[in-house]
């Protein structure tokens, strides 16, 4: 049977980014190329067999991403964006939260299975200047890529614009045994995908650039490169892809429409691997494919793109010839029966601009707007009233679980959505329905991943609860916040600037 091969981005085309009134077009910098930089892998301050120790640091720096002056950045461990964190499925994990940064922070674990909503990281965890926090959790999910980032409502915009996010990969036993590229640095490549925009002398200007709808900036960042190349030096590559962006979306092809395979989403590896020529990825999804450079020669150059932007430029050196094939099945993933009874819960994702909102409410973080009992598996349908004429897809991603994608408007799901996934794009007007089971009780956000329409109210909060053992959370409050940053900042509680509230 013939493999079949997509050639298309799956997603609604009138409702691409590039028809927003306030898109923002990618422009090549005319700087020569770079190396596409590789973030270390963040070494554990201690390890056993059973238990692994980090601390992970919020901190100020400057990058050279341009000619000229330094940019001011943050990063975790790092100038901008941070080192890659490696955790093991089973594992007991130690982490020191450190924040040296001159105001508060959170550092949510976007993707991971962990308790909410402190360990979770949202704004209920807040981590002040100058002081450490301490979480541990367990690992106990399949070998995926998720992330770090900020999430301080509702400055998670803000500061995930100066850099605040980096890669988290999880492995595991059974991922080990996959045919795939795992030479981290070499055929295992993370490709942090971002926009920004350089005011005078290189600075990144949040406040000038703000759009409720989305920030967006004129110049494309690879893992914090800009015009980046990487050398070639095994035949087959596989590439991490996280769309860490505010608002892009990024439609991704090589500029020779070289296939290509899928081979995991956010939650893991898919059930097979599914061949494309092009990919579509909404704010926070990550997509792992596969890279076959075998027909190309030593010195042939072949560029992935988005659009018609050049992103980065693979450069084939000599490499050893390597005929190993991917399986036509990867992995099983439980197919849970929804549990009897439940109803089905039905979620809005509304609005544009200033007037986002969930389910007709903007977010309060001292209000549970849902409840779901744990080891429940509960029918969810996530509605876009966005037109279908002039709306967006929205990024929908639920903290604490990852999901199945059961259906787009009572139709079949993409095909590269069988896989366990935390966050789904929207089409306008169009339902999505999904399978949603919490492992752990805790207080755990819902909400579009457009940074700056959660930052904008299109948020709620959904309690994962155990009737044997119930518990009162302490949730953070909005005064709480304002007042903290009004400190930090030396001015009123009332001249907060916090777009989007």
């Amino acid at each position: 049977m013939a493999k079949k091969v997509y050639t298309d981005y799956f997603f609604d085309e009138p409702a691409y980014n590039t028809h927003d009134g306030g898109y923002i077009p990618l422009v090549t910098p005319k700087v020569e190329p770079q190396p596409l930089a590789i973030p270390p892998l963040l070494k554990p301050d201690r390890q056993t067999d059973t238990d692994d120790y980090y601390t992970v640091t919020a901190q100020e720096s400057e990058t050279q991403f341009l000619p000229g002056k330094k940019t001011k950045t943050w990063g975790y461990n790092a100038g901008f964006l941070g080192q890659t964190i490696v955790f093991r499925n089973g594992k007991q994990t130690h982490i020191d939260l450190e924040n040296k940064l001159p105001e508060l922070t959170t550092f949510h674990w976007h993707g991971l299975n962990v308790l909410g909503p402190i360990t979770d990281g949202g704004c209920h965890a807040p981590v002040y200047p100058g002081e450490t926090n301490h979480i541990d959790f367990k690992v106990h999910q399949p070998a995926a890529t998720t992330w770090l980032h900020a999430h301080p409502c509702p400055s998670t915009a803000t500061q995930v614009w100066k850099g605040l996010a980096t890669m988290v990969i999880i492995k595991d036993d059974v991922e080990d045994q996959l045919p795939l590229p795992r030479n981290y640095g070499v055929d295992d490549i993370p490709l942090v995908l971002q926009d920004r925009e350089f005011h005078d002398d290189n600075q990144f200007d949040y406040r000038a650039d703000y759009d409720p709808d989305g920030v967006q900036g004129h110049t494309a960042l690879v893992n914090g490169t800009v015009n980046p190349y990487f050398d070639v030096t095994t035949q087959r590559v596989r590439l991490r892809i996280l769309d860490g962006s505010n608002r892009r979306e990024w439609r991704l092809h090589f500029n020779d429409d070289l296939e290509f395979a899928q081979v995991a989403s956010d939650g893991g590896i898919l059930p097979a691997p599914v061949y494309m020529t092009k990919v579509m990825m909404t704010c926070a999804e990550r997509d792992e494919i596969v890279v076959d450079f075998g027909q190309y020669q030593p010195g042939d150059e072949v560029t992935l793109m988005t659009d018609d932007t050049p992103l980065c430029r693979f450069r084939i050196k000599s490499f050893v010839p390597d005929d190993t094939k991917l399986p036509e099945h990867l992995v099983d993933i439980p197919d849970e029966t929804p549990t009897p009874d439940l109803p089905v819960r039905t979620i809005t994702m509304d609005g544009m601009d200033d007037e986002v909102a969930l389910d007709g409410k903007k977010f309060d973080m001292s209000r549970i707007d849902a409840r779901q009992k744990v080891g429940d598996v509960a029918i969810w349908e996530i509605r876009n009233t966005n037109s279908t004429e002039n709306g967006m897809v929205h990024p929908f991603h639920v903290h604490g679980t990852q999901f199945r994608v059961l259906a787009r408007n009572d139709g079949p799901v993409y095909p590269n959505e069988h896989g366990l996934k935390d966050t789904v794009g929207v089409n306008p007007g169009e339902t999505v329905r999904i399978k949603v089971k919490f492992e752990l009780t805790g207080v755990y956000m819902y909400h579009c991943h457009i940074i700056e329409h959660e930052d904008g109210g299109m948020m709620a909060q959904i309690e994962s609860y155990d009737p044997q053992h119930p518990q009162t959370y302490h949730l953070m409050d909005m005064d709480t916040l304002r007042n903290a940053f009004a400190k930090e900042q030396g001015i009123k509680p009332e001249d907060v600037w916090m777009p989007g509230m």
